[in-house]
């Protein structure tokens, strides 16, 4: 079987072809502004033999719409949405409502669980938001955490601050080797990284007391690289967490185990 995978975050998109149990190489973009036209071209492109597309949308929903309008386009399948469930594909949501869990997160969890088989996990994605997930070596997610991304730290400081956004335009740029920056732009921005990676070491902390041995950590989304090396736990770098999640919902038909 052949399928096309699609991650839609909130400001950038994956894609990857999976062929039988093979993911391909995945490609990545900046969506906004994207028409059907757009999706059709840099997404469909020449894969009309696909058989099916699977999507993981945490966007708005027009930009599922102009996704399905350029599938049609370009003569592929309907995208199939994937939306979350109770108990998918080894994992068992935590959530008190289980519908409230962001598909990425869930297919993030699954990817990261069954790399990890018989080991707890915690799975954290780093974008416009950073969350973060513990699944026991059980599959039973164990809850999570949402903070701002590191970009998105440094955007509200610089929107809801009048006297920092003054400060930190212009001048030297003062950054260093460690939290301390020499300017309000650095101490800004090495905060607000400096901040995610504590809330991750934290989140493998208080994880470690919860189950009981050190969860191995995975992290994915655009912000991961620059973020890993601050952190002090030991972790993998996935960039395509979501999509391997994608492929083993695919592989399972209906993401059911």
């Amino acid at each position: 079987m052949s399928a096309l995978l699609v991650d839609i975050g909130n400001s950038r998109i994956k894609w990857a072809v999976l062929e039988g149990e093979r993911l391909g190489k995945a490609q990545a973009a900046e969506y906004s502004g994207w028409r059907a036209q757009d999706f059709a071209r840099r997404v469909i492109g020449l894969r009309r033999h696909v058989e099916r597309i699977l999507v993981s949308n945490v966007a708005a929903d027009e930009v599922s719409d102009a996704l399905a309008a350029g599938a049609r386009l370009a003569g592929a399948p309907k995208p199939e949405r994937v939306t979350a469930r109770r108990r998918a594909c080894g994992v068992t949501i935590g959530y008190v409502d289980s519908w409230r869990l962001g598909v990425d997160r869930l297919l993030a969890m699954i990817a990261a669980h069954h790399r990890f088989t018989g080991a707890p996990v915690c799975a954290v994605a780093v974008g416009t938001a950073m969350t973060l997930d513990l699944v026991g070596a059980d599959g039973r997610h164990r809850g999570g955490a949402i903070i701002p991304g590191p970009t998105l730290m440094v955007s509200s400081l610089l929107d809801g601050t009048n006297g920092i956004r003054r400060r930190a335009q212009g001048g030297a740029r003062g950054q260093g080797p460690s939290l301390f920056g020499r300017s309000t732009r650095a101490a800004v921005e090495q905060g607000a990284r400096y901040a995610a990676a504590a809330a991750v070491d934290r989140a493998v902390s208080e994880a470690r007391a919860l189950v009981g041995r050190t969860p191995k950590l995975v992290m994915t989304g655009g912000g991961a690289p620059a973020l890993r090396p601050l952190i002090r736990s030991t972790s993998l770098l996935v960039p395509d967490l979501v999509l391997e999640g994608l492929a083993f919902w695919s592989v399972g038909v209906e993401g059911q185990r």
